[in-house]
């Protein structure tokens, strides 16, 4: 206990300088929580090699609560890890320790900092030991304030769904937020209530009781048979009088002057002194066949949705990706999902209807080397964007597929419709965004998304449509397609999905009135044939853009962005009315971007 007493007291010095010297940070959000994070990482319950952070047999520990990063690293100083030299380099530009945990610094699990997010990470990274068959845990630093958030309870029912012993909390409750005290204050009974509730074994101690602490993870170490969390009662500031227990100071340093009278409270520092953190038991992992994939087999004219061609893709190229699992929220016999899960039921994770935990939960197991392919109608995956939005920080690798897309879904009504999908996932960074238009084009872009690196975003349609591909045509990222075209061409009409189909129609019309037009399958949105669309704004002069989704930030703008600086006109057809429930055909009328909008956008054209 004295080892540990005066880790602390280390730990608590390099907390105080790291963040007076950056001038800003959370150091009484770091402090609460350092008495028990000193105990788990130097007491013996936490199993890492240091020297190599990505070892399958790791025990993982997740920052939740991510503006106590300068605990983390703190903790990483006391084990040797970083010198205090390196510590003074925190929030500055070319620092690795930054304000909120992230990837630059070795010993991330995952980017934290919106807070709610990290229990549905550590969840995804239990269930891989699980199907892994591996012996590590994974811890995760929780705070009370985030226990608002409704995210937690989503990842706290579903652990104990699965009964993830291998899931340990740690609800640091040092009773004050940003602003006042928390909705619970200190009273750890009220915690404990809701959590053991749902079905977790719960653990209450004084978080600055080292033989409380001790105690509480040797017991939370030996437990089977349902998820555990520690609540701690712990103080915000603990150790510098000025900062404890004291409201107003959430995201405040100390002073220079206030720093040293805090240095004098701390007492003599033996600053020699490093923890040790206890090596994992090493067991292989199990290796992975990788055996081919069979061919893609439509007939050319058969009428299958993109969706139902989703799901066929899934099952066909999961024997070429022995990693690839799916996660769905209880609509896997719409997104057809459900496929993976009759064919490979290991490979298939029942999320419920809980979109945000299930974004948190596929991170969690691509962090740890799954490729989750994320599935669920277009329109529910926007309520999850903070999630996605995270995701693009951690370096990692998901597919996302959003069903349902467009008015084009027709008796639902406005409330299933995904209208605003493209324009979220453009703005990713780094991200892909592909929209296929029939069952061939759909199953080769799950498998071109399935070999490509970070977010990848799948646009399928509920209706069915017409096979127009061959079984060998191949459609790589960044490419599109000219389904039609001549050397009279009057306009080049672009679109995907359905309304793809839509220009199909309109070019059958527009032919027997001997009007010529080219017809471009836009089914890379992100990133997009730049010289294929200039080219056609060269040839023809017009361009109607037309697609199932609002006007704002969807094909219509990618477009536009390609031809920028071009003297091309440019006609937009884009849902710009208040959908309704009724047939699809109405639907696509009534926003004007069925053939006979396009139709008279190419007339237009002509007698402009």
């Amino acid at each position: 206990m004295h080892k540990l007493q005066k880790l602390a007291q280390l730990i608590r010095y390099f907390i105080l300088i790291s963040t007076t010297k950056a001038g800003s940070g959370h150091p009484s959000s770091a402090l609460s929580a350092t008495d028990l994070m000193t105990g788990l990482l130097f007491g013996g319950f936490f199993k890492a090699d240091l020297n190599q952070p990505k070892n399958p047999n790791n025990d993982r520990l997740i920052f939740s609560k991510g503006h106590a990063a300068p605990l983390l690293y703190a903790l990483y100083a006391a084990a040797g890890k970083l010198t205090e030299k390196q510590l003074l380099t925190l929030r500055k530009f070319n620092s690795p320790l930054e304000g909120h945990p992230m990837p630059s610094f070795a010993f991330t699990e995952a980017p934290t900092g919106s807070l709610g997010q990290g229990l549905s990470i550590g969840l995804g990274m239990a269930l891989n030991a699980r199907l892994d068959k591996l012996n590590y845990k994974t811890f995760v630093l929780l705070g009370d304030s985030e226990m608002a958030e409704g995210q937690i309870w989503e990842a706290v029912q579903l652990a104990a769904y699965y009964k993830l012993d291998n899931l340990i909390g740690i609800l640091d409750v040092n009773r004050l937020g940003q602003r006042g005290q928390t909705m619970y204050g200190h009273n750890l009974k009220a915690y404990q209530k809701r959590l053991s509730s749902f079905g977790w074994k719960t653990i209450l101690i004084d978080g600055h009781d080292f033989k409380q602490i001790t105690k509480a993870f040797v017991e939370a170490r030996k437990f089977t048979g349902k998820p555990v969390v520690i609540i701690a009662k712990t103080l915000k500031g603990k150790g510098v009088s000025i900062l404890e227990n004291k409201n107003g100071w959430h995201g405040k340093t100390l002073k220079p002057e206030q720093f040293k009278t805090a240095l004098a409270e701390l007492g003599p520092l033996d600053k020699k002194i490093r923890g040790i953190i206890s090596k994992p038991v090493s067991k292989k992992l199990k290796s992975l066949k990788v055996r081919h994939a069979k061919a893609v087999n439509y007939a050319k004219g058969e009428s299958v949705a993109t969706r139902e061609a989703y799901g066929n893709a899934l099952v066909r190229i999961a024997p070429k990706f022995p990693n690839l699992i799916a996660l769905d929220a209880e609509v896997s016999n719409s997104t057809y999902s459900e496929f993976l899960k009759n064919t490979y039921p290991k490979k298939f994770l029942e999320m419920f209807i809980a979109e945000q935990n299930m974004i948190g939960t596929g991170l969690g197991l691509a962090l740890r080397g799954k490729l989750p392919f994320i599935s669920s109608f277009a329109a529910f995956l926007t309520r999850a964007f903070d999630q996605i939005r995270m995701s693009q920080y951690a370096n990692a690798h998901l597919v996302f597929c959003g069903s349902h897309a467009g008015v084009s879904i027709g008796e639902d009504g406005a409330s299933q419709m995904g209208l605003e999908d493209l324009a979220m996932f453009r703005t990713l960074q780094n991200s892909i965004v592909l929209y296929p238009s029939d069952a061939v084009a759909a199953e080769k872009l799950v498998e071109q998304a399935a070999k490509a690196k970070g977010l990848v975003y799948l646009r399928t349609t509920r209706g069915k449509t017409p096979v127009i591909y061959r079984n060998t045509e191949n459609f790589p990222i960044g490419g599109c397609k000219i389904l039609k075209q001549s050397q009279k061409d009057v306009a080049t009409i672009i679109a995907a999905g359905i309304t793809l189909h839509e220009a199909l129609k309109a070019y059958t019309e527009l032919q027997k009135r001997k009007i010529n037009v080219r017809i471009i399958d836009l089914y890379s949105l992100k990133p997009i044939d730049v010289k294929t669309l200039r080219n056609a704004a060269k040839r023809t002069k017009n361009l109607i853009v037309v697609e199932d989704h609002v006007a704002e930030g969807g094909i219509g703008e990618a477009v536009k962005n390609a031809v920028t600086g071009m003297d091309v006109k440019i006609i937009h057809l884009a849902v710009k009315k208040i959908p309704r429930s009724g047939r699809p055909e109405q639907l696509l009328d009534f926003e004007g971007i069925s053939a006979k909008a396009i139709v008279r956008a190419i007339h237009s054209t002509s007698s402009s």
